[in-house]
């Protein structure tokens, strides 16, 4: 499995959030932290995952949301 960074992006649109401004509720001082992660230059830590998704107002339990299976394609057609 592994980080859906189009999931992450998605919801903070929905949520009418700026990568502005989820840094700063990240605690960081700039946005370049923010997007590296977001854009996939850096690797998300569960930790900062967590505090993501509770920025976007989901859930620990809701985690799961942000994930996205990587099952290779010809295990997929066989199914």
């Amino acid at each position: 499995m592994t980080v859906d960074l189009r999931r992450i992006k998605a919801e903070r649109i929905a949520k009418g959030y700026t990568q502005d401004q989820m840094a700063e509720k990240m605690g960081w001082k700039n946005r370049g932290a923010y997007a590296k992660r977001e854009n996939g230059f850096v690797s998300i830590g569960a930790d900062e995952l967590a505090k993501i998704a509770e920025i976007l107002d989901f859930s620990k339990e809701e985690l799961g949301i942000f994930f996205k299976a990587n099952v290779p394609e010809r295990e997929r057609n066989n199914n």
